[in-house]
């Protein structure tokens, strides 16, 4: 452990703990930052408080944590504890405490003056996950407003510094170059129609053929992994072939990480799971797939999309690094050099593509009304911080003030997700707590292959879960934290399902008819699952588990079968009664109901007596809007018009223009259609309105005068004519003239306060187009000459002057000029 090349620069890392509040610890991948740095603050009692230590992974909190405890001849829990999502080993004599991002966030909630912690490391935090971002942000606030004593070190092999100190200027900055033995890189690319799978199990089993050692592949996620692992069953026998994800049990993953048996080489086949923080015995050869699959969330429709990505360029040198750490090795990597050139330097934030109601929740329990109170990085986007109050507020965790409710203080002192933490809420009140605990630790240690909720829960009940030992610790935990004790005898199966729904209110599915397989959630977007599913064929759902794919529906991973009935005893307040009238194509008449729904999910359906007047014209806009605009009668003045009117918004923005985009007009169809529908009485009648005069009064006085102005329908040449000027947005205005028309103008017309140039199509006297210009000056003193000379054989009855910009305009022939 000595030889460890930080060991070359850890005089200056000791002597900047010591006398610097901030450290910022750059160091290759196996210099020894995640184990010999923090053994030496322990040996040199550099701090006397406690030390906490950030790590991304439980596996590697956990795994440096022993290694740790060994080097000190100690047990885990003693000097060297960890803490991670349902495993602690910790005590009083604990001076080193490695934690996971979620548990440094409660403890920082619980305690924001961190008693008795004297340091909090950051450790792998190129990963920028928003745990770590949110922590660090605390920690900051913490150490200006109330431990300036408090010392913070963020360190990484592959560190954005340059953003990293601007964010700590008065930082302490520390490099260790590392020391790795020479890596030969190869690049292989996948080919066209050419699978990634089959690439790389023929490369595994040429490095294993040729090469000695044990090799670590990185691919985007676990169906490859298995699908490689399929293909790799023909090697010698000597060869151990391990998975490596984050979903495997602790043991599974201990499996892939020992050191291979005697006389065995290994092959681990693992997610970037393995790029950081875990040394894997005896690798000198890694195959690089350059991809992995990252979460981003669409906050118009609340679901998060699994993307396959190109990894960052610090991603693929961290992967690279693992073949050098123990002699000289071999990268492989399935993309090419110029590929590689083009990756982006670092991963992009976690912050920035994410669900933020969690971070929203801790934001208002620390007290910051905004994000930008606290100092980050990566400022949270307001879009998606505004989208996680929303649905904080539905959950009745926040008030429409952003401050949290009872509810919302039992998620944070429980430490679960929100939705989870409303599910708890409301179970707290109705008596069977013991159930949705129970709920709660299967969602968070959910089983893999398994669609049906239920059947979790059966199976926990039966003994049977593939978690069961975690499942019932987790459940003791949560309930012990409710102030109760865990009682599975007391677990009530048929209330799971509304129990999830208070959860999650918008993932209520209803099935779309004669569509097996297919639902609509109450937040109106649309979901399926695989039609040999025993719940494809279910009336109602609710989603627990779904990921959108490359098409617009989502499909679903896990659901359980709802009964409608327990609406009310869980969720009353979700339903809502309204009316609703309509015009029914098929029937060619209004028709008007009262409708029970949840969210955009009609539950039943009551006819009302047929209205007249408003409600007529409240039937032709729900229809329009339905249908979208296409129903109403564009003329081609019409669409003129409303290309001009975007065209306007587009080049003169400083103006108050309402918005004419589609989506917006369909959003306003009360403001610029309404007035426009008296006397209507059908879908028929729908032609007769003059959407010309409803654009204009829609964008209103003096906008509709100014206009008129600014971007005239018609603009006047010289010789007295008015031609048409064409308008389409995203590009230049154009003007269609003779060219004999403009003789005399000096140059090119503008319009829009003279920031637009007309585009000038100039005609032959046989209206044929001759040439295009946007600076006619130019084109009078350069290119005119050459038009002048062939024009003057094939038009010799028109006038084509030496000097056109002096010349007066004409619309008629040399003779009829002469006359």
């Amino acid at each position: 452990m000595s030889q460890l090349p930080i060991e070359g620069v850890m005089p200056e890392l000791l002597s900047g703990v010591r006398s610097d509040a901030q450290l910022i610890l750059k160091a290759a991948p196996g210099a020894g930052k995640s184990t010999y740095f923090p053994l030496k603050l322990l040996q040199e009692n550099v701090v006397e408080g406690k030390i906490i230590m950030l790590e991304p992974r439980r596996l590697a909190a956990r795994n440096i944590a022993r290694y740790l405890a060994q080097q000190l001849g100690e047990p885990v829990g003693q000097k060297v504890g960890y803490r991670v999502r349902g495993d602690t080993k910790v005590s009083r004599d604990t001076k080193l405490e490695i934690v996971t991002e979620g548990i440094l966030t409660r403890m920082i909630q619980s305690d924001p003056e961190l008693s008795g912690v004297d340091m909090v490391i950051f450790d792998e935090f190129h990963e920028r996950s928003i745990h770590a971002d949110t922590a660090l942000a605390f920690c900051l606030e913490i150490q200006e407003a109330l431990r300036d004593d408090l010392k913070l070190v963020v360190m990484s092999a592959t560190l954005d510094e340059q953003a990293l100190c601007s964010l700590l200027p008065d930082a302490r900055y520390v490099e260790s170059q590392g020391r790795s033995f020479p890596v030969e890189y190869r690049y292989h690319a996948v080919k066209a129609n050419e699978h990634l799978e089959d690439l790389m199990s023929r490369q595994i089993t040429r490095l294993m053929t040729t090469e000695s050692g044990s090799l670590l592949a990185f691919l985007p996620g676990v169906a490859a992994i298995k699908r490689v692992q399929e293909r790799l069953q023909d090697l010698a026998d000597d060869i151990q072939v391990c998975p490596l994800y984050g979903q495997l049990t602790f043991e599974q993953q201990q499996a892939a990480i020992q050191p291979p048996m005697s006389g065995k080489r290994k092959i681990v086949l693992a997610t970037n799971i393995a790029e950081t923080s875990l040394t894997i015995e005896g690798i000198r050869l890694v195959v690089d797939s350059g991809l992995e699959r990252v979460a981003r969330f669409d906050l118009k429709t609340g679901v998060t999309r699994l993307e396959q990505v190109r990894i960052a360029k610090s991603s693929a040198v961290q992967r690279a690094g693992r073949a050098g750490r123990i002699e000289s090795g071999i990268c492989v990597r399935l993309f090419s050099e110029s590929q590689f050139s083009q990756l982006a330097e670092v991963p992009q934030p976690e912050i920035l593509h994410s669900d933020l109601a969690g971070l929203s929740l801790e934001l208002a329990q620390w007290g910051a009304n905004e994000p930008s109170d606290l100092k980050w990085l990566d400022v949270p986007p307001l879009s998606a911080v505004n989208q996680a109050r929303s649905l904080l507020q539905s959950l009745g965790l926040m008030n429409r003030h952003h401050q949290l409710t009872d509810s919302g203080r039992l998620a944070i002192s429980l430490g679960v997700e929100p939705r989870t933490a409303a599910m708890l809420a409301r179970a707290e009140s109705l008596d069977c707590t013991n159930t949705a605990v129970l709920v709660a630790a299967l969602l968070e240690e959910t089983e893999r292959n398994t669609t049906d909720f239920l059947h979790s829960v059966h199976r926990f009940n039966q003994g049977k879960h593939s978690k069961q030992k975690v499942v019932l610790q987790r459940a003791q935990h949560l309930m012990k934290k409710m102030g109760g004790q865990f009682s599975p005898q007391a677990v009530d199966e048929s209330i799971v399902s509304g129990l999830l729904a208070s959860a999650f209110p918008d993932r209520i599915a209803q099935a779309r008819s004669k569509q097996h397989g297919r639902f609509l959630l109450a937040n109106g977007h649309g979901a399926e699952m695989q039609e040999t599913e025993r719940l494809a064929s279910s009336d109602y759902l609710v989603v627990v588990d779904l990921m959108r794919g490359r098409s617009d529906s989502a499909m679903i991973f896990l659901a359980a079968e709802f009964d409608i009935g327990l609406l009310d005893r869980f969720s009353p307040n979700l339903i809502t009664q309204e009316e609703v009238v309509d015009w029914d194509e098929s029937k060619g008449r209004l028709i008007a109901e009262r409708q029970e729904k949840i969210g955009r999910l009609i539950l039943a359906r009551h006819a009302l007596p047929e209205p007249v007047g408003e409600k007529m014209t409240k039937a032709l806009l729900n229809f329009v809007h339905r249908k979208g605009l296409s129903v109403l009668n564009w003329t081609p003045q019409s669409l003129e018009t409303l290309e001009r009117l975007r065209c306007a918004a587009d080049w003169l923005p400083e103006q108050s223009w309402p918005g004419l985009d589609e989506k917006a007009l369909l959003s306003n169809l009360e403001l610029w259609l309404e007035p426009y529908l008296t006397g209507v009485r059908s879908v028929k009648g729908l032609n007769s309105v003059n959407l010309v005069e409803a654009m204009m009064a829609y964008i209103g006085w003096p906008l509709n005068q100014e206009i008129e102005q600014w971007l005239p329908t018609h603009y006047q040449v010289p010789t007295g004519s008015k031609k048409k000027i064409r308008y389409q947005q995203g590009q230049e205005p154009v003007l269609s003239v003779r060219m004999q028309e403009m003789f005399g103008e000096q140059s090119s017309p503008s319009i829009a306060q003279g920031r637009k140039t007309l585009v000038l199509e100039l005609l032959s006297p046989a209206q044929r187009p001759l040439q295009v210009t946007r600076d006619l000056a130019s084109f009078w003193n350069g290119a005119y000459k050459e038009v002048q000379k062939e024009m003057k054989g094939r038009y010799p009855k028109h006038v084509w002057p030496d000097d056109p910009a002096s010349h007066v305009a004409t619309t008629k022939t040399k003779r009829q000029l002469n006359s």
